[in-house]
C-alpha cells in the first residue's frame, strides 16, 4: 500500500513539474520570443488614430477672385435603432424631406435599414443628398433635432438619431464662371476635369495624422506616447484669367446664344506678348456645385479639345507667310471670282462665284477671296513651304497648355486639291482653337510663337515659396518687319467699311486687325448646305496688341449668316470692355489742316417718345451702341441726353419703362455722370470706388438696403489727355458698340466654298 501510494505522489509530481515546465515555457516563449510582436499588438489596441485631412489648395484668377476653395461642410447620418427605439420613424422621414428635398420613400428605407440579421443598424450614412451639405442646411438639421428632442422629452427620449459629422468639400464662388476651365470634383472628391484635374496633385496636398494612446474608455492616456504628422495643405493656383474679362466673354456668347441657338460656341481672349490666357469660355456650361445636374456635353472645353475646319480665319497664316517670303504685293492685281489649276480638275471659286472682277491682293484679302489665297499658297509659295509655315506656326501638334486632352489637329496635304484648299482653311486642315489664337498671336507680337500659359503662379502654403510661370518661347515663325505689314493689313478688313469682311468688329478710337470666317461642315462625307462653324479672330490695338480674341460658333440656327454677323460683334464687344478694363487709352485722329490731335465724337441724337425699333435705327446709323432697360416698346427717357457728344464707343441706354419696373443694366465703360444718372433714375445708391469709367460691377445689400458698387479706372494717359486728371465725359465714355448690327455684305464675307 505504502509503495503504492509513493509511485501515485511521483507521478502526480511527475505530472505537475510536467506541466509547470510546459507553463513556464509558454510564458517564456509568450513574454521572450513574441514578446515584442504581443507588445505590439497591445499598442495598437491601446492606441487610436485619426486622420488630418489636409485642406485642398484654392484657386484664383489672376487678380485673388477665388475660383475654387474648400469650405466647411457637414455630412448626414442616422441611426435606425435609435428612431425605431424613439418611435419616430415619420417624423424624421417628414423632417429629412422637407429640409434635404430627397423622396420620403428614399428616406423611409435608409432610417428603417435592417442588418442581414433582422437587427437595426446603429449607423446608415446619407450619401444622396445629404452629403457635403452647407451650413444653411445643417443649421436648419440642427434646429429639426433640438425641436424633436423637445417634443419627445417626457417620453425619455435622448437621442432622435440624426447626426452631423463636419468635413471639407469643395465650393466653387462664381458658379458656372469658367467651369470647362476651372474643373470640379465629383462626389467622392476625385478631379474630374480642368485644372482640378492637371494639378490634382498640386492641389491635393498630404493628409496628415495624430496617433495616441488611451484608456478603456478611449480617453487620452497622459503619459501616453503620442505620433503626430501634420497635414500638408495643397499649393494655391492662381490662373492667368481675368475674371472680368472671362464675364466679358461669357456674356457676349450668351447674347450669340440667344439670337442664334448654336450648338456650342467658344471664347479665348489671351494676351499676345505672353500668350496667358485672360478668358476661356464655352457654351453650353454647368454649374461645379451641382455638375450632376448638367448633360455631358455641358463639359466640353471645346477650345482644346474639338477639332473644326477653320475657314478664312486661316488666310492669316498664309498671309503672313506670303509676306514673309515676299510674294505678296498689296498693289498686284488679279482676276477674281474662280481659277482652274492644272492638277486640280474642278474650279476653284470665290463665295461671289463671278468675283469682284479684277482687283488688288489688298482688296482679294478685304473680300476674304480664295482665288487670292490660291494664287499666293499654291502657286507662288508651294506645298513644302506652306507645309512648313503651317507647321512652325504650331498647327498638327499640341500647343502644351496646361490642361489635360488637348488634341494636336492635323494638316494632311497629301493631293495638290490638298493644298490648295489648305491655303483658305477648308479640306484636310483641322485645328483647335487654342492652336488659331496661338498662331495669330505670334502675326501680332512680332512674329514669335508662343506656348499658351493658363497658370500665372503656384504657391506652398507650407514652405511659403511662390513659382511664377514665365512666358515661354517656342520659336520665331516671322519677322518683326513681316509682323507689322500683316497687321496693318488685317487692319484694312476691319477699318473698310464698304468692302471689309470684319466691319462689323470696327471699333472707333481703336485700331483693329482680324479675319472672318465661315466653313461648311462635313457631314456624311460630304458639304452640309445648311451647318456651319463661323468665327471671328483678331487683336488690338495694331500698333501696340494688348489682346487677341477668337471667337468661334457651331452651327447657329441661320445657315445665311457668317462670322462677320454672328462672331464679329462679340469680339467687338469683348475687345472693347476689355481695352477699357486695362486702362487702354483709344487711338487719337489728326484734324485736317492742323497738327493737333483729338479723340472723335459723334452727337447723341433725340431718341425720346421714339419706338424702339427707330432708336436703335438711329444709333446704328451712327455707329453708336446701346442697351435697353426695361421691356417697353418706346423710349421714355435716355443717358445720355440729346445733343451730347460722346466717343462713338458710349454706349446709350434707353429707358423704356417707369423707374419701379427697371433693373441695374450693365455699366460697364460709361462715365461716373452718367453712372449716377442711371443709378439714380433706377433708385439704387451707387457706391464708386476710384476715378474714370466703369469697369466693374456688383449689387449688395448694406443696412437692409440694395446698393450698387461700381469700380472705376481711367484709360491709361488719362491724366495727361485731360488738364487736372479731369474726365473729359463729352468724349471719353465709351464702351461696346451694339452686337445686333448685321453685316450688309455678308455674302461677300468667306469664300469658303466646298468646290
Amino acid at each position: 500500500m505504502a509503495k503504492r501510494i509513493r509511485l501515485r505522489t511521483l507521478l502526480f509530481g511527475g505530472i505537475m513539474t510536467l506541466l509547470f515546465l510546459i507553463l513556464i515555457s509558454r510564458i517564456y516563449y509568450v513574454q521572450v520570443v513574441q514578446g515584442a510582436e504581443w507588445y505590439g499588438l497591445a499598442k495598437e489596441r491601446w492606441s487610436a488614430e485619426e486622420t488630418l485631412t489636409a485642406k485642398r489648395g484654392s484657386i484664383t484668377d489672376r487678380n485673388g477672385n477665388v475660383l475654387a476653395m474648400d469650405t466647411i461642410a457637414y455630412n448626414v447620418s442616422v441611426n435606425p435603432q435609435a428612431i425605431h427605439d424613439a418611435d419616430l420613424v415619420e417624423d424624421v422621414v417628414d423632417g429629412l424631406h422637407d429640409i434635404l428635398g430627397r423622396p420620403k420613400e428614399e428616406l423611409r428605407e435608409l432610417v428603417t435599414a435592417k442588418n442581414k440579421d433582422g437587427k437595426y443598424y446603429s449607423n446608415r450614412e446619407m450619401r444622396q443628398g445629404g452629403w457635403g451639405v452647407d451650413k444653411a442646411l445643417a443649421d436648419k438639421l440642427k434646429e429639426f433635432r433640438e425641436e424633436l428632442l423637445k417634443e419627445n422629452k417626457d417620453k425619455g427620449v435622448t437621442d432622435v438619431g440624426i447626426y452631423l459629422t463636419e468635413s471639407l468639400k469643395r465650393f466653387y464662388p462664381r458658379n458656372a464662371r469658367a467651369s470647362q476651365l476651372v474643373g470640379y470634383l465629383d462626389k467622392e472628391g476625385k478631379a474630374i476635369t480642368g485644372v482640378e484635374a492637371f494639378f490634382d496633385e498640386q492641389l491635393s496636398g498630404e493628409n496628415g495624422k495624430i496617433k495616441y494612446e488611451k484608456d478603456g474608455k478611449r480617453v487620452q492616456l497622459a503619459e501616453g506616447e503620442v505620433e503626430f504628422v501634420p497635414a500638408r495643405n495643397g499649393q494655391e493656383i492662381e490662373l492667368t484669367i481675368d475674371g472680368d474679362i472671362q464675364q466679358y466673354a461669357e456674356e457676349a456668347l450668351q447674347e450669340i446664344v440667344k439670337e442664334y441657338n448654336p450648338k456650342s460656341a467658344t471664347v479665348i481672349a489671351a494676351d499676345p506678348n505672353t500668350m496667358e490666357i485672360l478668358a476661356m469660355a464655352n457654351v453650353p456650361t454647368f454649374n461645379p456645385n451641382e455638375f450632376w445636374k448638367s448633360d455631358y456635353a455641358n463639359f466640353y472645353n471645346h477650345a482644346i479639345k474639338s477639332l473644326y475646319e477653320p475657314g478664312s480665319t486661316f488666310k492669316i497664316a498664309t498671309l503672313a507667310a506670303a509676306v514673309e517670303e515676299g510674294v505678296f504685293n498689296p498693289n498686284e492685281k488679279y482676276k477674281s471670282g474662280s481659277i482652274k489649276l492644272d492638277d486640280i480638275p474642278v474650279p476653284i471659286r470665290d463665295i461671289k462665284r463671278e468675283g469682284w472682277g479684277t482687283i488688288t491682293f489688298l482688296e482679294g484679302l478685304k473680300h476674304s477671296s480664295n482665288v487670292a489665297f490660291v494664287k499666293l499658297g499654291y502657286e507662288r509659295l508651294g506645298a513644302a513651304k506652306l507645309r512648313d509655315y503651317f507647321t512652325n506656326f504650331g498647327f498638327g501638334q499640341k500647343t502644351g497648355i496646361a490642361l489635360s486632352n488637348e488634341l494636336s489637329g492635323a494638316i494632311n496635304l497629301q493631293y495638290p486639291s490638298d493644298v490648295a484648299r489648305a491655303t483658305f482653311g477648308q479640306g484636310n486642315v483641322q485645328v483647335t482653337p487654342i492652336q488659331q489664337v496661338a498662331a495669330v498671336a505670334a502675326v501680332a507680337n512680332g512674329g514669335e510663337l508662343l506656348q499658351p500659359q493658363i497658370v500665372r503662379k503656384i504657391t506652398d502654403p507650407v514652405t511659403k515659396t511662390t513659382t511664377e510661370i514665365e512666358p515661354k518661347v517656342v520659336r520665331r515663325v516671322i519677322s518683326e518687319e513681316t509682323s507689322k505689314k500683316v497687321g496693318e493689313y488685317l487692319e484694312q478688313v476691319v477699318s473698310d467699311q464698304e468692302n471689309g469682311t470684319g466691319k462689323n468688329a470696327y471699333i472707333e478710337g481703336y485700331r483693329v486687325a482680324g479675319k472672318t470666317g465661315t466653313a461648311q461642315k462635313v457631314v456624311g462625307g460630304e458639304y452640309s448646305a445648311d451647318k456651319f462653324v463661323v468665327s471671328f479672330i483678331g487683336y488690338a490695338p495694331v500698333d501696340n496688341p494688348r489682346i487677341v480674341v477668337y471667337v468661334v460658333v457651331d452651327e447657329p440656327n441661320d445657315p445665311l449668316v457668317g462670322g462677320g454677323t454672328v462672331a464679329a460683334p462679340a469680339f467687338k464687344q469683348i475687345v472693347l470692355k476689355s481695352l477699357r478694363k486695362m486702362g487702354v487709352a483709344p487711338n487719337y485722329e489728326t484734324e485736317a489742316g492742323g497738327s493737333e490731335k483729338k479723340e472723335a465724337s459723334v452727337q447723341v441724337p433725340d431718341l425720346t417718345d421714339k419706338k424702339v425699333a427707330q432708336a436703335k435705327a438711329e444709333l446704328e446709323a451712327k455707329t453708336l451702341g446701346y442697351e435697353l432697360v426695361g421691356n417697353g416698346g418706346t423710349v421714355v427717357q435716355q443717358i445720355p441726353a440729346a445733343g451730347s457728344a460722346v466717343h462713338p464707343t458710349q454706349r446709350v441706354y434707353l429707358i423704356t419703362e417707369q423707374r419701379d419696373k427697371l433693373v441695374v443694366p450693365d455699366l460697364t465703360g460709361v462715365s461716373l455722370r452718367d453712372a449716377l444718372e442711371i443709378a439714380a433714375l433706377i433708385g439704387i445708391r451707387l457706391i464708386p470706388e476710384g476715378q474714370g469709367f466703369v469697369v466693374s460691377q456688383q449689387e449688395e445689400t448694406m443696412n437692409n438696403v440694395k446698393v450698387l458698387r461700381v469700380v472705376l479706372q481711367p484709360p491709361n494717359g488719362a491724366a495727361e489727355q485731360n488738364a487736372g486728371g479731369a474726365e473729359d465725359e463729352a468724349s471719353d465714355g465709351g464702351s461696346e458698340a451694339s452686337g445686333e448690327q448685321g453685316s450688309t455684305d455678308e455674302q461677300a464675307e468667306s469664300g469658303d466654298s466646298p468646290e
